[in-house]
């Protein structure tokens, strides 16, 4: 075997085994989202944002949107405990929302 194919081989064992060892940590928990689970969430946020905005009643609010895991928490401040039921609403028609948590206040 030539000094090049040995240097290839050398390389190629240690980039698996690195990739090997490094998985675990790309691996999501429960409280730690993977890489892939928080593009999911930041999409979902995405979409949830745009939905209240997009609600002639939720436009000029105050609302903040946050995901984990495809559970959305609503947090901020609203004008009357029927626009935040209105934003839960709004939240949980949006596809791939699993569970919505209310913490906004009422202004």
């Amino acid at each position: 075997m030539d000094k090049t194919n040995l240097i290839k081989r050398f390389f190629a064992v240690l980039f698996l085994v690195g990739w090997i060892a490094g998985s675990p940590g790309c691996a999501g928990t429960s409280t730690r989202e993977s890489v892939g689970e928080y593009v999911d969430s930041s999409v979902l946020t995405s979409k949830v944002k745009a939905a209240i905005f997009n609600d002639p009643m939720l436009k000029v609010l105050q609302i903040n949107v946050e995901t984990f895991k495809d559970v959305v928490q609503l947090s901020g401040f609203v004008d009357s405990p029927e626009a935040a039921a209105r934003a839960v609403e709004v939240a949980r028609s949006v596809e791939g929302v699993r569970a919505v948590e209310n913490k906004m206040s009422v202004k």
